[in-house]
């Protein structure tokens, strides 16, 4: 369980200290916390003596102290199940926020500490976004895009976001900005939760319309995520200069179409692409075909080579995409062929910057976000350790129990 009180100061020293950026390594290292944020940050002897008597200690000798985790990639309104649209449709407004606050605390417990929460229905994502942030419901931080925008029966219709015309997406967007949105998210292709919908690979938007969508956002300050399988619509959102690419497994008409000189776009300008691995991205290889599905990913292994950055996410709420194990989804990225200390720092310091929090959480410094994870062992040489968590601490607010702290 986790506790929603305010947060408090407090040391916490482990054996293994991940600084980041880079996988930085201090042995027998200590963070004080105070205020949700991070007081010192440094050899555990320096900190405890900064913090003076009284304030409350807890030691993991055996374990390792990182960054919380960040997932750039989830849908709280879904609840993976074998048809989350179901599920959303036949739910009432109270009921879902009810749930989407279960997912949350879900998110929480397993070390993750910021979430980007990519589609939403009637502003929920938002309110419990403000709730957690008071201290009222435990969770991570979120990063809502509010209701994401669709053409009329587009991918994802059933939340709310259908528009058609410029007048129409103006609005759309400006209603997003003046409900709290941190980003705004557009469907640049079909996908394949909406039945009936447009297919994967076709465009739903024009390049003209995709380039009026990022326009309107910046006007607001607000980056851009792009939902896009196909190529066409992948083109496009490149050429309008959207912040992140969702998905991006290049699917044309009949087969994988891959533009070798969009690739580079991407990287050239900062792009980050989030393959949005299910944490049941083996047994989607089996039912895709594990041939295409191996060429699929090894061509995410490609890019990253190419200079694209890539971003840890779950799209945790689809069917068999559950809330509560981020670390399969890492593994995807050990599956082609990163090392765990670069997945560590993909999944905290990278992921920080790639949407855009660098200045303030990926990173234990003075100064930043007091969010905070310790588990057993070294995931720095095997992943499996961040299954094994002791602590979480999420903008100065602890994670409980704390079994086994010393």
């Amino acid at each position: 369980m986790v506790d929603g009180r305010d947060s408090v100061r407090g040391v916490v020293s482990a054996g293994r200290m991940v600084t980041g950026p880079g996988g930085q390594v201090l042995a027998d290292g200590a963070v004080l916390y105070d205020g949700g944020l991070i007081a010192a940050a440094g050899p555990r002897t320096e900190v405890e003596a900064q913090a003076g008597p009284g304030v409350p200690r807890l030691a993991f000798p055996g374990g390792t102290l990182l960054p919380g985790l960040i997932d750039s990639h989830v849908h709280l309104v879904l609840d993976a199940g074998p048809d989350p649209v179901a599920g959303l449709q036949a739910a009432s407004d109270a009921e879902l926020y009810a749930a989407m606050a279960d997912r949350a605390g879900r998110l929480l417990a397993t070390g993750v500490t910021t979430a980007r929460d990519l589609g939403d229905r009637g502003g929920l994502a938002v309110r419990l976004r403000d709730e957690i942030a008071a201290g009222r419901v435990p969770g991570p931080r979120l990063l809502s895009a509010g209701t994401p925008l669709t053409v009329p029966g587009g991918h994802c219709w059933f939340m709310g976001g259908e528009v058609e015309g410029a007048d129409a997406i103006r609005e759309a967007v400006r209603r997003n900005a003046a409900a709290g949105a941190d980003l705004i998210k557009v469907m640049a292709t079909g996908g394949g939760v909406t039945k009936g919908g447009p297919p994967v690979w076709q465009a739903q938007f024009t390049p003209a319309e995709l380039a009026l969508i990022v326009a309107e956002a910046r006007s607001f300050g607000l980056p851009v995520a792009a939902h896009a399988h196909g190529t066409e619509g992948i083109v496009a959102a490149v050429a309008a200069g959207v912040d992140s690419i969702e998905h991006c497994t290049w699917t044309g008409r009949s087969g994988f179409d891959v533009r070798e000189d969009v690739v580079d776009a991407i990287a050239a300008r900062g792009i980050a692409v989030c393959p949005a691995a299910s944490p049941d991205w083996r047994g989607f290889a089996e039912r895709f075909g594990r041939e295409r599905a191996e060429e699929m990913f090894g061509r995410i292994r490609w890019m990253a080579e190419r200079g694209v950055r890539l971003l840890p996410g779950t799209d945790a709420g689809i069917s068999r995409a559950v809330f509560d194990d981020f670390v399969s989804s890492l593994e995807f990225f050990e599956h082609i062929g990163l090392d765990p200390a670069e997945i560590v720092d993909l999944a905290t310091t990278g992921a920080a910057r790639a949407v855009g929090i660098g200045g303030d959480t990926g990173r234990l410094a003075a100064g930043f976000r007091a969010d905070l994870l310790v588990v057993d062992g070294d995931p720095l040489t095997d992943l499996a350790a961040l299954r094994s968590v002791r602590l979480v601490v999420a903008g100065g607010r602890p994670v409980s129990p704390l079994p086994g702290a010393s």
